[in-house]
């Protein structure tokens, strides 16, 4: 059992699949599930990628089996995508680790790790003949650029589970039972051209629109790590592109950021002190005759924060999953986003659980092996009910 699944692992973190080109992940899960044996008919292929708007070469694989014992549905996931830093991996063992002998790419054991605790679990299930409840698998595309397969999945196309767990990053005894919420914000700045050197006075820069907004957010505190009394959050401006020559006082610039918090109205607060900076800043910078620039800001929520309850079913679930192989669970709330955010909005209560992945979209990235194990095995018995 370990050899196969510390070979699924590593083929699969050998094929290429960034964000919205998941298809081969996708063609490499279904040959396994129809070599070994699954209908044709107990899988699909899902449409979310025509509601994301980045598109995609492929919708979100989907397995559901009807149950051979009694109980609720159970869900386990895992997303398809790696950042495109992985593309490239080169996965060789090293000791108790994977990594990628190719010093240019991370490993993309986030996430096919992950992918592979599901694969191995179902691949058990149908070469042992095992009894389990109704369950579903679920691979969802594009999670790295907002969790887009899961926001974007119909329900009803899971089955309707009542146990969802889903595996990510981290240590296979930590349930995550929480999630940070975030804005994705868009900027547009609109500047006044005009010749930089004959007549600067007679436009207004863009960048320095920019540039005094940002500098208000960061000597106010709402940049970076925020701290305002008891409410805390994060923000960062990621993207800035504008100008393209030195004589010309630049009209335009395109800014991107986000702003997070774990509550949702402090949060909302964040994405308005970034709307009100740059307000100001537009107002300040004018042309000679008066007129300001002027600024064009979205706000769009990419994932809503969650916390689940110590007693939700779920989690009691996972955490006797962890404890059935030797270890001792515990819990914690990220300040990620996690396909879990969306699942649980949508009324699907979902802890995430990791398969030994560190370091990931770095180049050191790694796989620690015996965590690894350690998940699938948590995986058999997570999708099987297992006693």
């Amino acid at each position: 059992m370990e050899s196969e699944a510390l070979q699924l692992v590593q083929d699969l973190m050998a094929i290429p699949g960034k964000s919205c080109l998941e298809r081969e992940v996708v063609e490499f899960l279904r040959q396994k599930l129809l070599q070994a044996g699954l209908p044709e008919s107990s899988m699909m292929i899902d449409d979310s990628q025509t509601r994301s708007p980045y598109g995609g070469n492929t919708g979100s694989l989907i397995v559901k089996l009807a149950g051979r014992k009694r109980g609720p549905r159970r869900l386990l996931m895992a997303h398809l995508d790696t950042v495109p830093l992985c593309v490239g991996c080169q996965p060789v063992r090293d000791n108790d680790v994977f990594r990628s002998a190719n010093p240019a790419t991370a490993l993309g054991a986030d996430n096919r790790g992950g992918v592979a605790v599901l694969l191995h679990s179902l691949l058990e299930i149908l070469k042992q003949d095992l009894p389990h409840p109704p369950v579903t698998f679920f691979w969802p595309i594009q999670e790295e650029i907002g969790l887009l397969g899961a926001r974007h999945v119909k329900v009803a196309d899971l089955g309707n589970p009542k146990l969802c767990f889903n595996w990510d990053g981290g240590s296979p005894q930590m349930a995550c039972i929480g999630a940070t919420g975030a804005y994705h914000i868009e900027v547009q700045i609109a500047g006044i051209a005009s010749h930089a050197g004959v007549h600067p006075e007679q436009g207004a820069s863009a960048i320095a629109i920019a540039g005094l907004a940002i500098a208000d957010l960061q000597q106010n505190g709402w940049h970076g790590l925020i701290k305002k009394g008891r409410k805390t959050g994060t923000s960062n401006i990621g993207v800035i592109a504008g100008g393209d020559a030195t004589n010309v006082v630049t009209s335009s610039v395109r800014l991107a950021a986000e702003v997070r918090s774990h509550d949702p109205k402090f949060r909302e607060r964040l994405m308005n002190e970034f709307r009100k900076a740059f307000e100001r800043a537009a107002k300040q910078v004018r042309t000679d005759a008066g007129e300001p620039g002027r600024i064009e800001f979205k706000a769009e929520l990419k994932y809503e924060s969650f916390k689940l309850d110590e007693t939700e079913p779920a989690v009691q679930e996972a955490q006797r999953a962890i404890r059935m192989i030797g270890l001792q669970p515990s819990v914690r709330i990220s300040n990620g986003g996690l396909d879990a955010n969306w699942l649980s909005s949508r009324g699907l209560p979902t802890v995430t659980l990791g398969c030994g992945q560190q370091d990931v979209h770095t180049v050191k990235e790694t796989l620690h092996i015996p965590s690894f194990l350690a998940a699938c095995r948590v995986g058999v018995i997570l999708a099987t009910a297992g006693v």
